[in-house]
């Protein structure tokens, strides 16, 4: 899926903080059932974990991703892919990602590319898979949970610009390896609840 679209009163950058931004992506996304960061490779690289509702007949989808940005100048690369973790097994992203060019001080394209295979999925996120749990956190919330729970959302926090800011623990790159569709199994939802 590949598609275009102009934004004639949104700012470039303004656009690239609500894609990153995951606590308000809650309000704005109606198909997101959970989102959470999971750790940090780099100032400009993290892993973190996307479930969707999907129309029937399929069953809801998660992925696990590594994701890279970069800002240049006015325009925006956010790209991800899915990876393998030790401690999770799901769909295959192969390649998704955004590309925002600004087009004025207030104006911007987003171009979106997926290349998803939805038909591989191991577990739905409402059904018999359940959350994933990630070592060492039995909430299965990375890199969200803190003492007192979730932060807060806060529109000053972004540590896609800000590196500093992040909260995220270091991830090895040695935990990962890419996540490639045919590494899957075919696997019978029919029995899955929605």
């Amino acid at each position: 899926l590949q598609c275009r679209m102009e934004c004639k009163d949104v700012p470039a950058e303004t656009l690239y903080d609500v894609l990153h931004d995951i606590e308000y992506r809650k309000k704005w996304d109606t198909n997101v059932i959970e989102t959470f960061d999971i750790g940090k490779l780099t100032v400009n690289s993290d892993v973190g974990y996307y479930a969707w509702k999907c129309p029937k007949p399929l069953k809801n989808r998660d992925v696990v991703t590594l994701r890279s940005w970069l800002p240049m100048g006015t325009d925006y690369i956010i790209m991800n892919y899915s990876v393998k973790h030790p401690d999770m097994v799901r769909a295959v992203s192969i390649q998704t990602g955004y590309l925002i060019e600004g087009t004025g001080a207030k104006s911007c394209t987003i171009t979106y590319l997926a290349q998803v295979d939805p038909k591989e999925v191991r577990g739905d996120p409402k059904g018999k898979g359940g959350t994933p749990r990630v070592r060492g956190d039995p909430k299965g919330k990375a890199g969200t949970q803190g003492k007192g729970g979730p932060p807060k959302h806060d529109p000053h926090f972004k540590p896609w610009l800000f590196p500093e800011q992040s909260r995220l623990p270091a991830l090895p790159l040695s935990e990962l390896s890419l996540q490639h569709a045919d590494s899957l199994e075919n696997i019978d939802e029919s029995s899955l609840a929605e």
